[in-house]
């Protein structure tokens, strides 16, 4: 068994080609290009089983050898995936079912009868791989670059391979970013946490690919560090795979989605106080402002104009022509990784950053529940749009973290919160104004709230 750590770019073809010219991959390439045809056959059961364990069993031709190799799904977060892999070297085209034992197989599957694997879909393609290396500090670095061009063929149904796959051989996984952040400030970049057989299994049955990721768990006892990081890591990964679903079926619930995941990656980011100084988020924040600045009205438009939603799959396919998606993708999973909010900062920003989340998310709703003022609201309804950022900060953490407090009806808390930020977004008009008066009381008048912000 090896453990493979890699990062799968979605890119156009004019982009592979121009990834194999890239200054920065020619200098650091080791080995030269190599290209190879590889023909992939997947199995599972007619009832999917491999895929609803996390499974993918394929078997490889690569020129006259077969390769049979199973992959479990691992760790995989905001498109940087750790996978456990079997390799097995056959002399012919079929599957050696005797292999697939005790020392690999899951334990959830030790029940299944293994004779039903049957051929499911395919993914042909032809990849050009490379190896380059380079010093990061004392250290060494050596990653396999591929770039993999083809069809992913399930029956009738086709779609094309068309992307940028990096492998880490040596070093530590902050390369592979730091990597695919250089070339994205050149060339568009879309960080895609899908993999080929999770296309092959989208083509087979499109209801399959699993748009929600499981929220991380959190305890009261977790630190403010950790929290967030979980949360943010939970958010950034989501964003990538509404997008990726977006660009696939243009379906406009997806589109809604992505961009509250957005906000709510946004309205953590300006939470955190001396945990995360200012100038340790800047560029992230200011990443983030410039596509909600884009994006809300758009949005916004959308709800309730049919020929702003026809339009928007094709704004989002220009959106991922260029490089700010790219960008911001991998900049941000960079900054989560490597923890840099916690550089620099101050003692009192490290207390707090180790302060468990129990005692420090009632403090902060508290501290943004009196700042919100709804009393004065309620008397200027015109005005409250100037809170939004201070609502969907209360919304962000009651939507992610309200498990752990303690405190009656925080559930309708939380929606008549969502009612009040969805007023502050709306145009003024009579209507909107009275309606915000009312919700502004109805939020004051709540039992969870007055013991939130007392």
């Amino acid at each position: 068994m090896v453990k493979e750590t890699e990062i799968k770019l979605r890119v156009s073809r004019e982009t592979l080609a121009a990834l194999r010219e890239h200054p920065l991959l020619k200098k650091r390439n080791k080995s030269g290009w190599e290209q190879r045809e590889l023909f992939n056959q997947y199995y599972d059961t007619p009832q999917r089983d491999l895929a609803q364990a996390k499974v993918a069993l394929r078997l490889r031709r690569d020129g006259e050898q077969f390769i049979q190799t199973l992959k479990t799904r691992g760790q995989s977060v905001a498109g940087l995936s750790e996978r456990n892999e079997w390799d097995w070297y056959l002399s012919e085209a079929a599957l050696d079912l005797p292999q697939l034992d005790d020392s690999c197989w899951p334990a959830n599957l030790a029940e299944l009868d293994k004779q039903q694997l049957k051929p499911i879909f395919s993914t042909d393609f032809v990849r050009q791989r490379a190896e380059i290396a380079w010093g990061r500090g004392k250290a060494k670095v050596v990653i396999e670059v591929a770039l993999d061009l083809g069809q992913v063929i399930a029956g009738e149904q086709q779609e094309e391979i068309c992307e940028l796959e990096l492998e880490l051989r040596q070093g530590e996984p902050a390369a592979l970013l730091e990597l695919a952040a250089e070339l994205a400030a050149d060339l568009p970049l879309m960080p895609c946490d899908i993999s080929k057989a999770e296309r092959g299994y989208r083509l087979f049955d499109s209801s399959s690919y699993a748009l929600s990721l499981a929220a991380p768990p959190l305890a009261a006892e977790t630190s403010l560090d950790d929290g967030f990081a979980a949360l943010a890591w939970h958010l950034l990964g989501s964003t990538q795979r509404l997008a990726e679903q977006y660009r696939f079926n243009g379906h406009w619930r997806l589109l809604v989605d992505w961009l509250d995941q957005l906000i709510d990656l946004r309205a953590l980011l300006g939470s955190l106080g001396q945990a995360a100084p200012r100038v340790s988020s800047r560029e992230l924040r200011e990443s983030l402002d410039a596509l909600l600045l884009d994006w809300r009205p758009r949005v916004q438009a959308g709800h309730d104009d049919e020929v702003v939603r026809q339009n928007a799959p094709a704004q989002f396919a220009a959106e991922l022509g260029q490089t700010r998606w790219g960008q911001f993708s991998l900049h941000a999973s960079h900054w989560l990784l490597t923890r840099s909010w916690t550089a620099e900062r101050n003692n009192r920003g490290n207390r707090q950053g180790a302060a468990p989340l129990g005692n420090w998310l009632p403090t902060l709703l508290a501290e943004e529940g009196a700042a919100l003022q709804l009393k004065r609201y309620q008397q200027q309804p015109e005005d409250l749009g100037e809170q939004l950022p201070r609502i969907e900060r209360l919304q962000a953490w009651l939507r992610l973290a309200r498990a752990l407090l303690d405190v009656p009806e925080v559930d309708r808390l939380y929606g008549e919160l969502l009612k009040l930020g969805d007023l502050a977004r709306q145009a003024r008009s009579e209507e909107t104004l009275e309606a915000r008066r009312s919700q502004a009381h109805t939020v004051a008048t709540l039992k969870a709230w007055k013991l939130l912000v007392r």
